[in-house]
């Protein structure tokens, strides 16, 4: 089997990869990377010398080479981590949100459609949901919910969802959508909450926080997220999508006082600052369906997942000064 993963020196990317040459060591496996500050082939130490590796540096919104690749390759399956995700960045410039995340997957949809590509698997996020109030009494999003994002990001990657379902509809693609709830993990860009408060913990630095901190997020440890993506790609219905999740949400302010308290570093490196515009207060997922119908729960536990993420970090920033 040949697989090409966009966006794979990408965080949960790059650990797909890994995922996938581990669990299937006689796949063929392509990485297509634009490289930006989100990317990084560090991640992809693991893999790099693999025989049935490759990398590939370029654009998905690049249409001439993503048509000259997928008319050389003859791919299985596309799966396609490629994004731009980082939601203050979607507010202060939306136009590279546009390009990447919804004329990017148009080029890939397209090449897959062309040249006989097989599974097209795209790699959504619960935020094209929107929120949900605080109280934890209001029901979950189902796959049905309707897709109203707040963020340009997150109106970004429903547009890529939309026109997903619409090459399903109007082609017949044999097509699967997964909507992951919050990752982390190592190697996560330290812009995110979770790197930023350990990184900024360990070196004594003013951690950040939006608001009060109440907002609640889901945390997925990222090998789980690579399974259950693993599950969907072989085993997924066809014009599916399927919810990725704990089931178990987190204050934010409570996330970072935990990894303080963790790291043995004052709470009142604690420092809040205003809202993000349009700032989602609730994200909840109802993960029922991959449950019931691909037999996919979390393995790591949110205690876990940050045992195993903080020591990582503490790894690095050692070995960065030795």
């Amino acid at each position: 089997m040949k697989v090409l993963v966009t966006g794979g020196a990408g965080f949960i990317g790059s650990h797909f990869i890994a995922h996938l040459k581990r669990t299937y060591p006689a796949y063929e496996v392509h990485c297509l990377d634009a490289l930006t500050y989100a990317g990084n082939r560090e991640r992809l130490r693991e893999v790099e010398d693999h025989p049935g590796f490759r990398f590939i540096h370029g654009d998905i919104a690049d249409e001439n080479l993503v048509m000259a690749l997928f008319k050389k390759e003859g791919y299985d399956y596309v799966v396609n981590f490629a994004a731009e995700t980082h939601v203050d960045r979607s507010i202060e410039d939306a136009g590279v949100f546009i390009r990447t995340n919804v004329l990017g997957t148009q080029v890939l949809l397209e090449g897959s459609r062309r040249f006989g590509a097989g599974r097209f698997h795209q790699i959504s996020t619960d935020e094209v949901y929107g929120d949900l109030p605080l109280e934890e009494d209001s029901l979950p999003f189902t796959e049905e919910a309707p897709l109203r994002g707040s963020s340009p990001y997150a109106a970004s990657k429903a547009a890529a969802d939309l026109l997903v379902m619409a090459y399903d509809r109007t082609y017949g693609m044999d097509v699967v959508i997964s909507r992951a709830s919050n990752n982390y993990g190592p190697w996560q860009h330290p812009e995110k909450l979770i790197p930023m408060t350990i990184e900024r913990g360990i070196q004594g630095l003013a951690v950040p926080v939006y608001g009060e901190g109440e907002n609640l997020r889901d945390w997925l440890y990222v090998t789980d997220h690579c399974e259950a993506v693993d599950g969907i790609l072989h085993r997924g219905g066809s014009g599916e999508i399927y919810n990725v999740g704990t089931g178990k949400t987190w204050e934010n302010i409570e996330v970072v006082k935990t990894i303080l308290s963790r790291l043995e570093a004052s709470h009142e490196l604690i420092s809040h600052v205003a809202d993000r515009p349009g700032h989602d207060l609730r994200y909840a997922l109802d993960v029922e369906k991959i449950s019931k119908e691909l037999a996919w729960f979390p393995r790591v536990d949110f205690e876990e997942g940050l045992r195993r993420t903080i020591a990582w970090h503490l790894e690095k920033m050692k070995t960065s000064r030795d």
